[in-house]
């Protein structure tokens, strides 16, 4: 079996060629990163300073309300009668709350970002609005609430819609004040983003006491969440 199955290499040899793969990897990752956001007008700089935020921010969730629902539980009594037991069924409803959290890295500082680029290029807010409206529907038709964990989605489907969404809006609508690739990359993310958010998140609130889920944390993979995930990977397919 040896003469079979052995490593080539010395396990030093070994361990530095994992090491060489993962800088190498994180090195083109940052390179990555910092080219698709200087697509809407960041600098390095900026692009770093905001990688590390997000990095940093995916650790913490600010509570923001407490979910409270009656949940119908069956139980079983056991009764025992002339050395019978006979069982009983019980319906009971159970008291479940629900701590409802935002997560820094993965939510708040997208919507940040979004927030800034609107403001900042007022003119691409009606190409921006129509795509977030359209992300948002798409995603909240294809929003399936699973029990004990939360709201899942389709991972590559809100920042499809958003690049897609982005690039025939763009090429429909010739705004004046607005240059086209200036608009499609702003339209993108922030439908990627916003619309995520929307679709996902806001329009299930309703759904989420009810899933028995001790702790929904809005964007709670942080830099790895389908919010911050769906605007940057829209960029990238721009």
């Amino acid at each position: 079996m040896r003469r079979m199955f052995y490593i080539p290499f010395s396990l030093k040899f070994l361990v530095l060629l994992i090491i060489i793969l993962m800088f190498g990897f994180g090195t083109l990752f940052l390179g990555v990163f910092i080219s698709t956001f200087m697509k809407i007008g960041f600098s390095a700089e900026d692009a770093l300073l905001i990688l590390l935020l997000s990095l940093l921010g995916s650790g913490v969730n600010v509570p923001v309300a407490t979910l409270k629902s009656d949940v119908p539980v069956v139980r079983e009594n056991y009764v025992r009668g002339f050395g019978v037991t006979y069982r009983i069924p019980v319906r009971k409803f159970v008291r479940n709350e629900t701590l409802l959290a935002v997560n820094v890295g993965g939510a708040v500082i997208p919507v940040l970002i979004s927030a800034y680029l609107l403001i900042k290029f007022p003119s691409s807010l009606l190409l921006a609005g129509t795509g977030i409206a359209i992300v948002a529907a798409v995603t909240y038709s294809v929003a399936k609430p699973i029990r004990g964990v939360g709201i899942a989605t389709p991972a590559l489907l809100p920042p499809l819609t958003a690049a897609f969404a982005a690039f025939i809006l763009t090429s429909i609508f010739q705004m004046p004040e607005c240059l086209a690739d200036q608009c499609r990359f702003i339209t993108a993310y922030t439908g990627g983003v916003l619309g995520t958010l929307i679709g996902a998140d806001l329009l299930n609130l309703g759904k989420i006491k009810n899933l028995g889920a001790p702790v929904a944390s809005i964007g709670g993979a942080g830099t790895f969440d389908g919010i911050f995930l769906s605007g940057f990977i829209a960029l990238l397919l721009i």
